[in-house]
């Protein structure tokens, strides 16, 4: 198990972004004082998005290239969270289905290798249902277990955008992970009734 980070948590809590887009992630967390240290995203359109949006926040680009990024001591690249949600074409039902044998689908490796680089406290993963059934689960198993090692407890749910007021069935897989302790990133993704594992009573017979 690798050791946890030295730095310690902050406010406002800083995150760096994996295949930003156009920022869904800071849309959601800039009202909550959350801060962005840096992006990674390469296509032209959102990229130019970002730098309108967000000129102070460096875009790093290409995350296979991790590892010529700035150095993970700099204060200005010490993260709290990781979030990003890597390419699905690979996982999709309605794809081929290569899953980690398609370079897009092994970027969810990259994002491991690059949580293991900036030790974040938490990170935060999203993809298609598809996943959990990609080579007979084995790819979603492998991603788990990777996490594990890294020393992260973790806990997933599959949530759908129309209970959270989107006029849209959009079903995606959360990865909350924890450095530690599972219960704190399965806090974030259940209930505080479904964690305590109460039944209620039905009332009726049988």
């Amino acid at each position: 198990m690798t050791n946890a980070p030295t730095h310690q948590p902050s406010w406002p809590l800083r995150y760096g972004s994996l295949c930003s887009g156009i920022e869904a992630a800071t849309a959601a967390w800039e009202p909550l004082g959350f801060h962005a240290q840096w992006f990674s995203e390469i296509e032209p359109f959102p990229a130019q998005v970002l730098a309108h949006h967000y000129p102070e926040v460096p875009n790093h680009g290409d995350m296979t290239k991790f590892k010529e990024w700035p150095n993970q001591n700099d204060p200005t690249q010490q993260i709290d969270i990781l979030v990003g949600g890597t390419p699905c074409q690979s996982f999709s039902v309605a794809g081929l289905r290569k899953g980690l044998d398609d370079p897009r689908g092994s970027l969810m490796l990259t994002y491991l290798a690059i949580a293991e680089r900036y030790r974040p406290r938490w990170v935060v993963w999203e993809n298609v249902p598809g996943v959990l059934s990609s080579n007979d689960g084995r790819d979603f198993g492998t991603f788990l277990g990777a996490l594990g090692e890294l020393g992260y407890g973790y806990g997933y749910r599959v949530l759908d955008a129309r209970h959270f007021g989107i006029p849209q069935r959009r079903r995606r897989v959360f990865v909350v992970g924890y450095l530690g302790d599972w219960r704190r990133a399965a806090a974030v993704l259940f209930e505080q009734t479904r964690m305590r594992g109460d039944i209620a009573a039905s009332g009726g017979a049988g």
